[in-house]
């Protein structure tokens, strides 16, 4: 029946998402490995309208998963990916109204990455939206309020950056393309962190990334 097949559908991702690896794990791991550095990026995964509702900073009820940046519903994903784009951890789902830094923060993703550049000498590039997230998380240096250009020096870390983070952010797009059913999804927003999770070790096991007690 449909109720039987869906239930081993949800079966099977909750037994695919457990195998999920603990972002210590990951980090030590891709150090082990020699990877110079590591890129963190946020992604907001399209779902259907929700009705759940939320206070915002200034006391207003707004929706939860309506992310004001993207126009659209959905649920914010946090991910670590190698220098060569391959995604090798990612978070549970967060509502999309919260920004990437808040969400990297709350999830302690922040603090653990901060931890794997001072203990491990591994640190992590980022957008500019991650701004302030700590010592161990290269961010882009921002223009200068008052109008005037950038250092040539602060111009060219910021070229730099780029030149290293574009492939790394790969890893969605790896991901979303693979698997037709992260591009939308019609389940609970909160679900769709153990979709991507499932997702994830499905794509390790096909690029050989596992480890062999996987």
């Amino acid at each position: 029946s449909r109720a039987t097949a869906y239930r081993y559908l949800a079966e099977g991702i909750a037994v695919l998402a457990a195998r999920r690896p603990d972002l210590h794990e990951a980090l030590r791991r891709a150090a082990a490995d020699g990877w110079a550095f590591v890129i963190l990026d946020g992604k907001l995964f399209d779902c259907d309208r929700v009705t759940e509702t939320v206070s915002s900073v200034k006391g207003d009820s707004i929706d939860a998963w309506y992310s004001g940046k993207h126009h659209d519903f959905g649920a914010n994903i946090q991910a670590i990916m190698l220098p060569n784009g391959l995604p090798i951890w990612t978070a549970e789902a967060m509502p999309g109204h919260l920004h990437d830094l808040t969400c990297a923060r709350n999830l302690h993703i922040t603090a653990a990455l901060n931890w794997a550049a001072a203990e491990l000498d591994l640190p992590t590039l980022a957008d500019s939206g991650y701004e302030g997230a700590g010592h161990g998380i290269k961010t882009p240096v921002k223009q200068p309020a008052d109008g005037k250009p950038l250092a040539l020096a602060n111009r060219s870390v910021n070229r730099l950056l780029r030149g290293l983070r574009w492939q790394g952010e790969r890893g969605f797009a790896i991901l979303v393309g693979r698997w037709k059913t992260l591009r939308h999804t019609t389940i609970s927003p909160r679900k769709i962190g153990d979709v991507i999770a499932a997702a994830l070790h499905l794509t390790h096991f096909e690029y050989r990334y596992l480890n062999e007690s996987c």
